[in-house]
């Protein structure tokens, strides 16, 4: 269940780059099912400029809190408002209604520090 047309940071979130170049942000299936049912997602708000691989965010589960990290830099243009008041969506659809951010990137070649869906497989069963 790895998207291919997605790219993967090394802290499980993903970008998908949509046809008018704004990226969008979440964490994969991975990251949920290790995080177990989420409670609480802390992110930053729309206006916002964020540096690639910065932290910007929590994320809040049964089990632990931890941060999120940004795959790529920009502009903060929407956050998922549904996820205040559904959380479970990050578990339930990661790759889809539980997508997190939305950003106006800044420079498109930061995908290039990215993997591929292929080399994400390749991460996570090398221990990743």
């Amino acid at each position: 269940m790895i998207p291919e047309e997605l790219h993967y940071y090394k802290d499980h979130e993903w970008v998908r780059v949509e046809a008018d170049g704004v990226a969008v942000i979440g964490i994969t299936h991975f990251a949920q099912e290790e995080l177990g049912d989420v409670v609480y997602v802390d992110l930053p708000e729309p206006g916002a400029e964020i540096q690639q691989f910065e932290k910007i965010g929590e994320i809040e589960s049964v089990k632990a809190v931890n941060d999120l990290f940004t795959p790529i830099g920009g502009k903060i243009i929407e956050t998922n408002a549904r996820l205040k008041n559904e959380p479970e969506l990050a578990n339930n659809e990661p790759y889809g209604d539980g997508w997190m951010l939305r950003v106006t990137m800044r420079d498109a070649a930061e995908i290039e520090n990215l993997m591929d869906a292929s080399a994400y497989e390749g991460f996570l069963k090398d221990g990743g």
